[in-house]
């Protein structure tokens, strides 16, 4: 498969949009097989330096600023990072001259052999995918972990490449790979052999048309199975489990209530406070509940699914238990930051969306003080009145979307605005008292003060652990 690839790309004309840590390694994979690159970013060369520096620049055509879509009009082949949105015209009219534009997804997985294990949803991504590969590993698998999480998957590429060019064998048993809706939009080959979608709740409805075009696009997750691989569904989830009537792979779901649905071959599920599983043949408990150390309620359907993919690759219960009693979580996920005075604060940066907010305040039984705003991405701010209203004792706004969250909740009147995170932490320090938790959860995107949501999430931490 690499040699096949090396000889398509090597002297073609390629260009690479978007100069986020996907289109470099896209841009280096690229190079690697000897493309000809150019990379394209609205920015100006000025804001994209530490991204640059990660390139032979010697060796690759630069377009940044204004005039960067020109750049699209020679390309034999455009690739485009998740944040690049695919009907743009420019790529429209790039498409009309026969050219393909592909995902750095796509692009990186026509260079991999070891199957693919793929994580959609409209949250708990990245935890799921952390949990399988530390399930895998534990088991002595040689595991890549990222995509959208972390590493791009084109490092991954890049790996393997290596490793034909050296005559070694592929370094990876199994690749684990966080895939968005937006990596999804431009597939052709990408062929996971465990696809999953965890849950499907609006969410980007300022890049789609619809919640159907949302789905849709995740969707497309599956396109490539056949029925020898696995296709794992979210049974509790509306939207998702009927997408399991669509599918060519074997179907399988996971499931808070206590059975399986007789059209489905398998999966894992939960029964009072035991998570049992029907993956491997007859039915086995994994753990009990209260035996999974990472907090949240909505976790037990992150760890079912795990559970299931880890099951699937071969792991032991074994070692499955013991990453679920040792595991405590993502970094900017319900992270706890410290307590001060007897006052609990909380990093939940990732919670990027509506959904994401409400679980978090349905995680935590004490008062909360919630700070929460940022760059809307059409998300519906009247769901979270209701839990607002019974869970927080003061809400702390920030960002552009400050004024529709507000309005979202017409009839609440503690509600504070702060210009900046660190007035809002200081705010809620001074007022929070002991027993209570301060919980940053935006429900909002961070582009309109921040680099991304990490950013955001260590500058809460960072003013937090600076508070006297």
């Amino acid at each position: 498969m690499v040699s096949m690839e090396r000889m398509k790309l090597a002297g073609s004309r390629v260009t690479v949009v978007g100069l986020a840590r996907s289109g470099v390694a896209s841009a280096r994979l690229l190079q690697a097989v000897g493309a000809l690159v150019t990379v394209a970013d609205k920015k100006e060369p000025s804001q994209l330096e530490r991204m640059l520096e990660q390139l032979d620049r010697s060796h690759v055509t630069m377009n940044l600023g204004d005039s960067y879509e020109s750049a699209l009009e020679t390309a034999d082949l455009v690739i485009i990072s998740p944040g690049v949105p695919y009907r743009m015209d420019a790529l429209e009219r790039v498409r009309r001259r026969g050219v393909k534009v592909l995902s750095e997804l796509e692009l990186a997985s026509r260079f991999l052999s070891a199957p693919i294990l793929a994580v959609t949803g409209t949250n708990g991504k990245s935890t799921t995918v952390t949990l399988i590969g530390k399930m895998l590993q534990r088991s002595g698998k040689r595991v890549f972990v990222g995509g959208n999480l972390g590493t791009a998957l084109s490092e991954a590429a890049g790996e393997v490449l290596h490793a034909f060019q050296m005559g070694r064998p592929d370094p990876f048993d199994l690749l684990v790979v966080e895939v968005s809706s937006f990596q999804l939009e431009t597939v052709e080959q990408f062929h996971p052999w465990i696809a999953a979608i965890l849950n499907v709740t609006v969410d980007h409805q300022d890049r789609y048309d619809s919640i159907e075009e949302y789905v849709a696009a995740k969707h497309r997750i599956f396109e490539n199975q056949t029925a020898s691989d696995y296709a794992l569904f979210n049974l509790d989830n509306a939207r998702v489990a009927a997408l399991r009537h669509h599918v060519k792979a074997r179907v399988l779901g996971f499931t808070k209530t206590p059975s399986l649905p007789p059209d489905v071959a398998g999966g894992t599920y939960l029964n009072g406070d035991r998570i049992m599983t029907t993956v491997t043949g007859g039915c086995q408990e994994v753990c009990r509940r209260g035996e999974i150390k990472i907090s949240g309620h909505h976790n037990v359907e992150n760890v079912m699914a795990a559970t299931t993919y880890a099951l699937l690759s071969g792991c032991p219960l074994d070692a499955i238990r013991s990453v679920l009693g040792e595991f405590p979580g993502l970094e900017h996920a319900l992270e706890v930051v410290r307590d001060r005075r007897g006052v609990r604060f909380v990093n939940d940066s990732k919670g990027t969306n509506v959904d994401a907010t409400l679980k978090a305040l349905e995680s935590i039984e004490q008062p909360i003080w919630l700070i929460a705003g940022g760059r809307d991405k059409g998300g519906d701010f009247s769901r979270l009145a209701p839990a607002i209203r019974r869970r927080v004792k003061r809400l702390v706004l920030i960002g552009e979307a400050a004024p529709l969250i507000a309005e979202a909740v017409p009839d609440y009147s503690a509600i504070d605005r702060a210009g900046t995170l660190r007035e809002a932490v200081e705010l809620a320090a001074a007022g929070a008292e002991a027993g209570e938790v301060v919980l940053m959860s935006p429900g909002c995107a961070s582009f309109d003060m921040f680099a991304d949501y990490q950013d955001r999430g260590r500058q809460f931490k960072a003013l937090v652990n600076g508070l006297p």
